[in-house]
């Protein structure tokens, strides 16, 4: 999951989100409500934890407008504001669940676990991913292939996460750096690269078939060439890797 912390507590914001990385998620983290207002309209998350009291723009403000735009990413609002009409009132502007200060992380994670296995989810969003001979659990993190379990490292499974579930399409540099990555990240040249050819290895080692994915992307779009030699032109910096997993 990439998940999006709205928290002006310093401390508690890196709580959550070492938290959600050692968990195996990607956490950005913003400050303000105003900020974080515009970074969740992005519609790139898959959850958010909104702190109630804001800078800015409170937690309250903050998902009705969100609520408001049609944005129905689950929230999750913490707040040591915690008596029983100041929890309706939080649940009333539209957050999915609401957690009293102070918490512990382990529930936090079960409540944000729980959101996302209950919403309504749109198609395609399923828990469980096939493509062939190849599965990934999306929420266990676990993919195997004919039976056989596949260790993956949590960027590995996010990344197959999203070449799964655009199976037979173009999958973008920026795609991938979205769904593995964290909001400040400043990637190399070649990180994608590297994911992807050792991926690739894991997903390949010890069957005779090969799995193909593909992923392609443009360096600089204004080049014009013979779709045959482009894979070999170092100013398209194209990786081809067919995505056509085993029928």
């Amino acid at each position: 999951m990439r998940i999006l912390v709205i928290e002006d507590d310093a401390r508690a914001a890196a709580y959550l989100v070492r938290g959600l990385m050692e968990s195996g998620h990607v956490a950005d983290t913003v400050e303000d409500g105003r900020t974080g207002l515009d970074m969740a309209l992005e519609g790139i998350y898959d959850a958010l934890i909104v702190d109630r009291r804001l800078p800015g723009l409170d937690g309250i403000a903050l998902i009705r407008e969100l609520r408001g735009r049609g944005l129905h990413t689950p929230v999750l609002m913490l707040s040591a504001l915690d008596s029983t009409a100041q929890r309706v009132e939080g649940l009333q502007a539209g957050s999915d669940d609401y957690l009293g200060k102070p918490y512990a992380f382990v529930e936090v994670l079960a409540r944000l676990d729980a959101l996302l296995r209950h919403r309504d989810q749109p198609p395609g969003a399923a828990r469980v991913l096939r493509v062939g001979s190849l599965q990934l659990d999306c929420v266990a993190r676990t993919a195997t292939r004919e039976g056989r379990t596949i260790v993956l490292q949590s960027r590995e499974s996010l990344i197959l996460e999203k070449l799964m579930r655009h199976s037979g399409e173009v999958v973008t540099r920026g795609m991938l750096l979205e769904s593995a990555w964290d909001y400040d990240f400043d990637p190399v040249d070649n990180v994608i690269d590297k994911h992807i050819h050792r991926l690739r290895r894991k997903l390949d080692e010890g069957f005779s078939q090969s799995v193909y994915c593909i992923l392609s992307f443009e360096m600089q779009t204004n080049i014009s060439m013979d779709p045959s030699t482009r894979f070999g032109n170092p100013l398209l910096r194209t990786i081809c890797l067919r995505h056509s997993l085993e029928e």
